[in-house]
């Protein structure tokens, strides 16, 4: 199937600013590497800020879907079992699109108007359906271990570090992030943690 100029112009930016960073790719550079005038990128996106803005609403648009199914299967799953199938699912996601993801992930890094703005809409309402699966497991009397804002931290912290340091992964642990045993192997090791994480009973041990 024959590649567009859009999608040419996409591929050879993510693969460039993963490489060279942001700010060390110019914009010939990535109209060179995609074979395409470098009108096309003023085309079709005005520019480079436009380019990234463009990778990144997409990477989110495409997470925030993920999260909306999980959402929608809330009471019908006990809360471990959503949150492993969420985990599973993020897991999946961030690996079929594991270049743009590793991009993503070191732009929120950088505090800068576009960031803050994924923040206050996508992070937050990731935020929300975190909350919102823990709130319904307590009525089921399952129960964190610790506050949720650790237990966020952490989890995230677990998503993102594949991809915010493939490099270590590969070379001092012997690793290879970007075959698709890695991260259903990850998985496995998060699930011990997130049932480490919780109990079942009464009264909740941490507010």
């Amino acid at each position: 199937m024959k590649v567009s100029t859009k999608d040419k112009i996409i591929e050879s930016a993510v693969m460039l600013f993963n490489q060279k960073g942001f700010s060390g790719t110019s914009v010939r550079e990535i109209a060179k590497s995609a074979d395409v005038n470098v009108a096309h990128i003023s085309y079709y996106f005005k520019g480079k800020g436009g380019l990234m803005e463009h990778l990144v609403s997409e990477f989110y648009e495409g997470y925030s879907k993920t999260l909306e199914t999980a959402a929608s299967n809330i009471s019908s799953q006990s809360t471990q079992e959503q949150l492993l199938q969420l985990v599973f699912d993020i897991l999946s996601y961030q690996h079929n699109h594991r270049q743009l993801t590793r991009f993503v992930y070191r732009e929120v890094t950088i505090d800068s108007t576009l960031i803050r703005e994924i923040m206050s809409t996508y992070l937050m309402k990731e935020k929300y359906i975190f909350q919102l699966i823990i709130e319904e497991g307590e009525k089921q009397r399952e129960y964190l271990t610790l506050p949720l804002p650790h237990f966020i931290l952490q989890l995230k912290s677990l998503l993102m570090m594949p991809y915010l340091q493939p490099q270590y992964i590969s070379e001092v642990l012997y690793m290879q992030p970007h075959e698709p045993y890695f991260y259903k192997m990850y998985f496995e090791e998060i699930k011990i943690w997130i049932r480490s994480v919780f109990r079942t009973g009464d009264v909740a041990l941490t507010n």
